[in-house]
């Protein structure tokens, strides 16, 4: 069922930046204004859970700190006590963080971080990765549940984790890992001094919804700090004997997130599914400078549901006011990024092509002057391994990247340049494609960037530098794989190129093995996977006091075994009438013909069928699908 007051934590578009916006009342955005280090509020890092029948003691265990947050298991209450209130009976043992609290068919549970790994330092902050996860019921026995009771909270927690077990949760509890460099530079000191929670950009908190307790409750948010998913790659580097460090920051949007084929378009909201904004971050003698791309998904009402064939054809909506939603969806991008360069790569044929028209015809209906259009067809025109025409966009675009330009802070806290607008590119998936010509802009942008700092010398190119090259291409490849696997479930395509700069036949092969295995996990296994993400993102709430028929255990149609069934022993029958020939040739050939057509006819049926086939998610409304 749904749950309102969940629904509405995430109701408001660029609900925090606006919220950064007002707090920037006092601070001057203009050039050559010196940014004041005003110390970021903290959240604690080092923690010991204390477990007894009643209650969770969860102790600060950094250096000063006499705070225990307790959590009562029965009434689910939140308190803050002292070191003395923590009895000696509890088990105890050392985690790293809280992830949050959800409530599921046994009651509530406790999600916490139990092991990380550093990536690197940002500006002297320690950036973590969260890498394993428990989940601790309130509950001391699930003996009071039915069987399916019990069945349904495993099937639950398997969702739980497989959402925590996708590989990308990043966290920092010094410093704001949610906002650009641009955003942060241009706030009030009043800004910096609200909880790492409060301040965070709620489009990129993926714990937000299970840390909604917290919210509630200002004096425990030194406890709790937001949990972003995406990726982080921190590299130190040297040209010219000169080291500098070189970051890459993906964050991805848990508004209309989910998975490849069940989650396209956009929202009555205007939040575009698969929506990513990268940040490229270089930092050299205390500058910094920084280059922004977004990408997410052609921002209008479109779907394209798995229904067995290779690849489904899209359909756009013809119910529903795509302006709308649209001119949302652009209003907040200009409002946080400034002017929007849209790179649209999809096909101009075939399938893509009405998605193509659509979008242009929308954004000549918007006659909005912040925004531009451009169409590139990155099939057709780098077919036959033509990969070098990719330079023609690049070359069509470099006046308005020249005018955007990007955001520079001077060794002394100077705010010299920033960045006045953004590409924002796509292609069906935002993956592949869009991360090609993202990485190809960074790259220009960054040339100019190493050549203002002084690493690179007049004349000289990235290109030439090759250890950087390889550190350069290899980040970017391994961005690319990371949103992949977030959003279709495997490893991205066309990287061969993303780290060496060409294609290969290899890469055409582990393109062809990636492509199967989107294959199957888009027709097989998607559906629980976008159930999971709408579970731990709070876009589907269990009722643990209603009883009844759960959406988990809907049946399938009889067809969805039966005709399988029919069309293997068809199959089978063809196969053993070959090896095994009759007397005559024309007895076996009737044989082989009878089954052959048997098994034909019901693989005609089944893909005829192919949406009863599929696994499609269970526990949505209809609504957020289409």
């Amino acid at each position: 069922m749904k749950n309102p007051p969940a629904r509405r934590f995430y109701s408001s578009s660029a609900k925090s930046v606006l919220t950064l916006l007002r707090l920037t009342s006092g601070a001057s955005t203009s050039l050559e204004v010196c940014v004041q280090e005003v110390k970021m509020a903290t959240a604690y890092e080092r923690f010991n859970l204390h477990a007894t029948p009643e209650k969770f003691y969860i102790e600060a265990c950094d250096d000063g700190s006499n705070d225990v947050l307790v959590i009562d298991r029965v009434s689910t209450e939140m308190t803050l006590k002292g070191i003395k209130d923590i009895p000696p009976s509890g088990v105890t043992k050392p985690i790293c963080g809280i992830m949050g609290t959800i409530r599921l068919v046994a009651g509530m549970y406790l999600i916490v971080i139990i092991r990380k790994r550093k990536v690197g330092s940002l500006f002297g902050h320690t950036v973590w990765k969260a890498v394993e996860f428990d989940l601790i019921s309130y509950k001391k026995t699930i003996l009071h549940l039915t069987d399916n009771q019990m069945q349904d909270n495993k099937t639950f927690l398997s969702m739980l984790n497989g959402v925590l077990n996708t590989d990308g949760f990043y966290f920092c509890t010094d410093y704001d890992l949610t906002h650009t460099q641009q955003r942060l530079a241009n706030t009030s000191p009043d800004f910096q001094e609200m909880s790492l929670l409060e301040r965070a950009d709620q489009r990129f908190v993926w714990n937000g919804y299970l840390l909604r307790d917290f919210f509630a409750q200002p004096e425990l948010q030194k406890f709790a700090f937001p949990v972003i998913h995406g990726f982080i790659a921190m590299k130190p580097c040297c040209i010219n004997g000169k080291i500098f460090e070189w970051i890459l920051i993906s964050r991805r949007s848990c508004f209309r997130a989910g998975v490849r084929y069940y989650v396209r378009g956009i929202d009555s909201e205007g939040h575009a599914a698969n929506f990513v904004e990268t940040e490229q971050i270089v930092q050299y003698n205390n500058s910094r400078a920084s280059f922004v791309q977004t990408r997410g998904s052609m921002p209008f009402f479109w779907s394209q549901r798995p229904n067995l064939k290779y690849k489904p054809k899209p359909q756009i909506s013809s119910t529903t006011n795509h302006l709308d939603g649209f001119q949302r969806h652009f209003d907040s991008q200009v409002l946080i990024y400034g002017k929007q360069v849209i790179l649209n790569l999809v096909n101009q044929k075939g399938s893509e092509l009405p998605l193509e028209q659509a979008f242009a015809k929308l954004v000549n209906s918007m006659e909005n002057g912040m925004i531009k259009y451009i169409a590139f067809d990155f099939h057709k025109e780098c077919s036959k391994m033509r990969w070098h025409r990719l330079q023609i966009l690049v070359d069509a675009v470099a006046e308005m990247q020249d005018e955007f330009g990007y955001f520079m802070l001077s060794s002394e806290g100077r705010v010299v340049s920033e960045q006045s607008g953004t590409f924002r590119s796509n292609c069906m998936d935002c993956l592949d494609r869009t991360n090609v010509i993202q990485s190809l802009l960074a790259r220009r942008s960054l040339q100019n960037q190493l050549q203002r700092l002084g690493v690179l010398h007049v004349g000289q190119k990235i290109e030439e530098q090759a250890d950087f090259e390889k550190i350069y291409k290899n980040a970017w490849a391994d961005n690319a794989n990371a949103c992949a696997k977030q959003y279709a479930g495997t490893g991205a395509l066309k990287t061969d190129f993303t780290r060496t700069g060409k294609r290969t036949q290899w890469g055409l092969v582990m393109d062809g093995w990636n492509s199967m295995i989107r294959y199957y996990k888009n027709n097989f296994s998607d559906g629980f996977r976008q159930d999971s993400i709408d579970l731990f993102l709070g876009n589907y709430t269990v009722d643990e006091s209603v009883e009844g028929l759960m959406p988990l255990r809907v049946q399938k149609d009889w067809k969805f075994l039966t005709l399988p069934i029919i069309m293997l022993v068809a199959f089978s029958m063809c196969i053993i009438c070959l090896l095994m020939a009759g007397d005559t040739w024309t007895e076996t050939l009737a044989y082989v013909l009878f089954w052959g057509t048997a098994s034909a006819l019901t693989a005609a049926v089944i893909v005829f069928n192919g949406k009863e086939f599929v696994d499609a998610p269970k526990l949505v409304q209809k609504e957020k699908m289409d």
